[in-house]
């Protein structure tokens, strides 16, 4: 049904890269909602720039997808499970994911309060 070629699903040629999200002091995390598709491979950036203590929390969201890696300043880290990612200073972290089980999944800064504090990502 499917050829995905001698790498399978997780073929550079089959991996969608998302728009960032955005870990800021007062600023939104994501521009939008993201759409995903049950078994499809995708690759997001975590930006912070440093202007706050901040993370990232969706045990939801980590449970509904398998965590290829987390690239950070080059080091690959293959997790078991991943409940949330806290930046203390500025930097990037590069998850790539495959989105698995469908439904409504929200990443968003601890504490905080307001629909521009979270990234939402519907898995259908």
């Amino acid at each position: 049904m499917f050829d995905f070629g001698f790498s399978g699903i997780m073929a550079r040629d089959n991996r969608t890269q998302l728009a960032p999200l955005t870990l800021a002091s007062g600023k939104p995390v994501a521009g939008a909602e993201y759409k995903l598709k049950s078994g499809g491979f995708y690759r997001i950036d975590i930006n912070a720039d440093g202007s706050q203590e901040l993370a990232l929390s969706g045990g939801d969201f980590f449970r509904a997808v398998w965590i290829n890696e987390i690239v950070i300043n080059d080091i690959e880290i293959r997790p078991m499970g991943v409940h949330s990612l806290e930046f203390d200073d500025a930097g990037t972290a590069t998850i790539s994911f495959i989105a698995v089980v469908p439904g409504r999944y929200t990443l968003s800064i601890p504490g905080s309060q307001g629909e521009t504090q979270q990234a939402v990502f519907n898995i259908q």
